[in-house]
């Protein structure tokens, strides 16, 4: 397969163990001192969460939602020996780079209490944190330069299959703004294409205006695609999703219920100018929703990848 056409497929790597290493040798290393003594991290786990690196349409994609417990030690100012522990429930892509909530800190002190240890209890409190924010801005670049070049299949010099500049990442770390691209005008799907349909269903612990809500409101679709969306939510509109990757226009819309659009896939395997038609329903239970999803309008011979990403995404 061609390298320009290689790097529009939808790829995953799991790098957790990678991730736990790389935060164990980069934290550890963090040691911060004032006039109320000095601290530093002795030890780091992970045991809950994973690490992805994902690759769609050409661009790499950090995907990582994990819970970290530190351990850290220092001595105050009068050379009194201090311990304890620090629990952070997620370091995500959503925390650091979309900025979407702010980092939880639980600390626990080990040390008996005393002014001098309450002095330098708050004083990690209040230190730590930045120092954390800040290795945790640098593992996106990291986990790109690392294992980039595992997913993009080379070719004669062509950009498609480039990945995108560490310091693209380290800005987007640093900003956290995201321009969302329009979508190209929806034309008219072809006439002459073989098609076929996809159906997929899939049973979600939630209710069905909250599914509804997770599929078509702008500002939570990037909680599942983890790229930028456009999507108005309503008849006769455009939406864009994936940065562009798959776009088309709402036909329906009827709240808890079903959704009806028309629906393209930015590929060079998807013919041009060719629109399917996806149809969401939602049927609520008492404790779960069914949701199903069906594609209708799938150019033969391209069912098992759209099945796949019905599947992954």
């Amino acid at each position: 397969m061609p390298s320009s056409t290689a790097n529009w497929h939808w790829k995953n790597k799991n790098v957790t163990p990678w991730a736990k290493e790389w935060f164990q040798r980069e934290l550890t290393a963090i040691v911060i001192e004032g006039t109320e003594g000095n601290v530093a991290i002795s030890s780091v786990r992970i045991d809950e969460g994973d690490v992805e690196l994902g690759q769609r349409k050409s661009k790499l994609i950090t995907i990582y939602d994990i819970q970290m417990k530190l351990d850290w030690q220092g001595a105050t100012s009068d050379g009194t020996d201090v311990a304890g522990k620090l629990s952070i429930p997620e370091v995500s892509h959503e925390i650091t780079l979309d900025k979407l909530s702010d980092y939880v800190y639980n600390w626990t002190l080990d040390t008996v209490s005393s002014p001098a240890v309450d002095a330098l209890f708050a004083f990690v409190k209040t230190r730590l944190p930045p120092a954390l924010e800040a290795k945790f801005a640098e593992f996106p670049a990291a986990l790109i330069d690392t294992h980039g070049k595992d997913l993009t299949v080379s070719g004669q010099a062509s950009l498609s299959g480039t990945p995108a500049p560490t310091e693209a990442i380290a800005a987007t770390a640093a900003s956290a703004s995201t321009t969302v691209p329009k979508p190209a005008p929806v034309k008219q799907s072809q006439t002459n294409i073989n098609t076929s349909s996809v159906v997929k269903e899939a049973t979600f612990m939630a209710a069905s205006d909250d599914l509804f809500g997770l599929f078509t409101d702008e500002r939570r679709i990037p909680l599942w695609t983890r790229a930028p969306a456009q999507s108005a939510a309503q008849a006769d509109t455009e939406y864009s999703l994936f940065g562009g990757g798959v776009k088309g226009k709402y036909v329906s819309l009827t709240p808890g219920k079903e959704i009806v659009q028309t629906w393209a896939l930015s590929s060079p395997t998807w013919p041009s100018e060719h629109f399917a038609t996806l149809t969401t329903t939602f049927e609520q239970s008492s404790d779960s929703t069914k949701v199903t999803f069906t594609l209708d309008g799938v150019p033969k011979g391209m069912e098992d990848e759209i099945t796949k990403n019905l599947e992954g995404y």
